[in-house]
């Protein structure tokens, strides 16, 4: 578990960020109870915050609880592995849990909706809780969150490279075929990625 903190200013407001990875989960030939250093990170941060907010003397105590999951999957097209599944089982009830897929251009777009079909009947028959984005007074606001919930599991594309497109730098990955952008685009009707 590798934790890095980032702050972002957006509007006059600061909010510092805590990022927390598992960089190899599940990489093991042996995955049993691969989860347990994950789960005891979650658990000791909510312990932490318990007994910051039961003292007597309290001060301004940072909440460093982990609020959410970004869950990558794989980009198999088969659905979830057992080890997906396991997990999420074990962290739903702790944490807010999103299903994401990872390195979704690898999939072309017939590809992806399949899989996230697959993935979202997966996760319904193992009853697996996931985040459910709440409506808003905003009517606005909700058809973007109705757009959101219906393209469950995210599809993303990422990359810490910067290239040229078009004389506009932006971060994406160079294929032959074009450039897959590092953004999240909710707009396009076959997949969540632009290419």
């Amino acid at each position: 578990v590798e934790q890095s903190k980032v702050l972002i200013k957006e509007g006059g407001v600061q909010l510092t960020l805590t990022i927390v990875d598992t960089p190899g989960f599940g990489d093991a030939v042996d995955n049993s109870n691969c989860w347990q250093p994950v789960i005891n990170y979650i658990d000791s941060k909510c312990e932490d915050f318990l007994n910051a907010e039961s003292r007597v003397n309290r001060r301004s105590m940072p909440d460093n609880r982990v609020h959410c999951c970004l869950y990558f999957i794989a980009p198999s097209g088969h659905g979830l592995k057992p080890l997906d599944i396991e997990f999420m089982k074990r962290l739903h009830d702790k944490v807010n849990v999103i299903p994401l897929i990872a390195k979704a251009d690898t999939l072309t777009p017939e590809e992806c909706q399949l899989f996230k079909k697959q993935i979202m009947k997966e996760i319904q028959e193992h009853k697996i809780k996931i985040y459910e984005f709440p409506d808003t007074e905003d009517d606005e606001d909700n058809k973007l969150i109705r757009k959101i919930k219906e393209k469950m599991p995210l599809a993303v594309v990422g990359s810490n490279v910067v290239i040229e497109v078009n004389g506009k730098k932006v971060r994406g990955r160079q294929y032959p075929w074009g450039v897959a952008e590092d953004r999240f685009m909710i707009h396009n009707l076959n997949c969540d990625f632009s290419s």
